[in-house]
């Protein structure tokens, strides 16, 4: 592998067999080595390819700051994170999640502890990705002998929904925030405690995940086929209609968002079905 630029002595950029631009990383790959010179493959622990090039630049401009060690663990996080969830997580991954590990270590060994203001919620909608956050600070424990803050697992847990959904972290905050205020209307409406492990119940927050991300986008749903189903639904489900109305008018004054008749239909059914499981 030829360096056409050299980050630190462990990371260069090179371009693989197709001409694609790519990052290496290895221990003294470029010590006392030049553009232009060659780089031995039994030399290379790693190789990211990235396509956005504005991505990539901001990779490159990280990596120049950023142990060798810190970007290896970080990118065994993830590739755990993808086996385990079995999902594929948006390149920018490995710039947030590296970025927000070696400072949450940095701000560890200064003694400055960051609160997670969400972790509760995080807890509760992000099951599966909180558990991924919980491994990563074993890892990182394992590896720096550093136990970071359970808060740090949601932070983390954060860090790979926002991969997954493809938003900005800051939007993610918020989708997080109006699935927990939609819950509570749910919840204090109809006075239940939730079945968590009900598949009913999965299925209604994950409804509300991307309702919560159209309402930021701007982006109603729309489906030309309603043929008068919501008519029959307000009827059949007259209860579970009316704490929907209860949502609407709360998303209507809050954030200037109306629920059209087919999010109100779908949202209608989740909530009913999810609250017949709940109280059986």
């Amino acid at each position: 592998m030829i360096i056409n630029k050299i980050l630190n002595n462990n990371v260069i950029v090179s371009t693989d067999g197709n001409n694609n631009e790519v990052i290496a990383m290895g221990r003294g790959i470029a010590f006392k080595k030049k553009c232009g010179e060659e780089v031995l493959d039994e030399m290379i622990d790693k190789i990211f390819t990235i396509s956005n090039k504005d991505m990539a630049s901001k990779f490159e401009e990280l990596l120049k700051n950023i142990p060798l060690e810190h970007m290896k663990l970080s990118d065994e996080i993830i590739n755990y994170a993808k086996t385990s969830l079995g999902k594929k997580l948006n390149e920018s991954i490995y710039i947030s999640l590296t970025d927000h590990i070696y400072t949450a270590i940095q701000r560890f060994s200064d003694d400055v502890l960051v609160k997670n203001a969400l972790l509760w919620e995080v807890k509760r909608f992000y099951k599966d990705e909180f558990i991924v956050g919980m491994k990563a600070l074993e890892m990182i424990e394992n590896k720096f002998n550093v136990r970071l803050p359970d808060d740090e697992a949601g932070f983390i847990a954060l860090h790979i929904v926002n991969a997954q959904l493809d938003e900005s972290l800051p939007i993610v905050y918020d989708i997080t925030k109006v699935m927990q205020e939609i819950s509570n209307i749910v919840k204090y409406y109809f006075s239940i405690t939730f079945d968590e492990d009900s598949v009913y119940y999965y299925r209604f927050i994950t409804h509300l995940k991307f309702f919560a991300q159209r309402l930021f986008n701007d982006n109603e749903y729309k489906d030309e086929n309603d043929d008068g189903l919501l008519d029959v639904i307000k009827v059949k489900y007259a209860t579970g209609y009316a704490c929907v109305q209860k949502i609407t008018g709360f998303i209507s004054d809050k954030y200037s968002y109306d629920l059209s008749d087919e999010e109100q239909l779908y949202l209608t059914i989740h909530i009913t079905k999810m609250v017949q499981e709940s109280t059986r």
